[in-house]
């Protein structure tokens, strides 16, 4: 009889732990940052937390200045028609006030912004480049990296019950409107010295979930929303192979792609899927390629390969994408992928960085993508 007391025991115990599971996974099932998993998801969430304090490291050490994240670790003479190596980018404050945000860290996220304002505003938006060296700031902003610091001041206001981060962010909207919006429609960049744009909007700078943001009237809004999330939606391929075209001219009236980035292209799938306007094929397709490991940077139209590059960023991003479309197969494959490409090396410099030791080199781009997929 103690036996079968004890089985109904140990038996109502495991119906117990059962329901908790149930409660807390019905809770948090649903949250939009999958790190909160539970049982056989801990290993993995410690591992994310581990690799991620790694790269802060490795970031704050090295590829840190007193003017930003230097583009690239090993520097250059700064003088190309590209960024360089310790130039610095108003795209990486953009990423950097985002992660400050989403991790709840209010002083830093305060330190990055007063920085940022600092480097790269101008009276016609954020100069998407500063170089240290020539102490040069670059008069033309880029629509996506005014986007994302917009977007950076909303968040913070709402996470940090900061009011005024809300009315500088709608004050740069404004200013965003004036000078990269024409004709109800986004363009790439503005550059003061001509006092014009250019002609044509790249695909994975249509932000929705941003441009909801920009103070205007009602109508204006729902035009200029409605009008770039048709474009992107339209710049479609194809299902068998469901990326986007690169660009759309606005005076040609036509796309262009002169070979299609699979970077571009996933940012295009993650802005959409932040409006719930992702193609299930294009879903599909990254979550077959993502546990292949066969997900390349470069394709051709039709979707043969042009090389084999894998990148940090490309799996970041597919990790994002898992995380805002709630897939925890597709960002837990992405992660570890990605984690593939950081450098565990106490040796090296590049040490927690995601980077090329042979060559010394860690750009930007990947390091900030990986350290937002870890946090998404």
């Amino acid at each position: 009889m103690k036996i079968f007391r004890y089985l109904g025991l140990i038996s109502l115990g495991l119906i117990s732990l059962y329901v908790i599971y149930y409660v807390i996974n019905f809770m948090f099932g649903d949250a939009p940052r999958l790190q909160r998993q539970l049982s056989s998801q801990f290993g993995q969430t410690m591992q994310v937390t581990e690799n991620r304090n790694l790269l802060v490291g490795f970031m704050t050490d090295k590829l840190t200045s007193k003017h930003g994240i230097y583009t690239n670790l090993k520097d250059t003479d700064q003088i190309g028609a590209a960024a360089s190596g310790h130039e610095v980018l108003s795209e990486s404050a953009g990423l950097l006030m985002r992660y400050y945000t989403l991790t709840g860290q209010k002083d830093k996220f305060d330190e990055q912004w007063q920085q940022a304002k600092q480097v790269f505003d101008t009276p016609f938006g954020f100069s998407y480049r500063y170089s240290p060296q020539r102490n040069k700031q670059y008069p033309m902003n880029a629509i996506v990296d005014d986007l994302r610091i917009i977007r950076a001041l909303d968040e913070a206001s709402v996470a940090f019950g900061t009011k005024n981060y809300r009315e500088e962010a709608q004050s740069y909207g404004k200013r965003l409107y004036q000078y990269n919006v024409v004709n109800g429609q986004m363009r790439d960049f503005y550059d003061p010295t001509y006092k014009m744009t250019n002609s044509f909007i790249t695909l994975c700078y249509i932000d929705g979930a941003s441009l909801d943001l920009i103070p205007l009237s009602r109508k204006k809004k729902a035009q200029l929303e409605d009008s770039m999330l048709q474009i992107a939606q339209e710049g479609y391929l194809s299902d068998s192979f469901p990326f986007y075209q690169t660009r759309y001219d606005f005076d040609k009236k036509g796309y262009q792609s002169e070979q299609i980035n699979t970077v571009e292209s996933l940012l295009t799938i993650l802005n959409l899927a932040e409006v719930k306007l992702e193609q299930p094929a294009s879903i599909r397709y990254i979550k077959d390629q993502v546990k292949a490991g066969t997900l390349y940077g470069q394709y051709d139209r039709d979707g043969k390969p042009l090389n084999e590059v894998r990148s940090t960023a490309i799996y970041a991003i597919s990790a994002m994408i898992g995380s805002v479309i709630k897939d925890q197969e597709l960002y837990a494959d992405s992660i570890l992928k990605m984690n593939e490409f950081q450098i565990h090396d106490a040796q090296s410099p590049l040490h927690g960085g995601f980077g090329d030791i042979n060559a010394a080199q860690a750009y930007s781009f990947d390091n900030l993508m990986a350290l937002l997929a870890y946090t998404y």
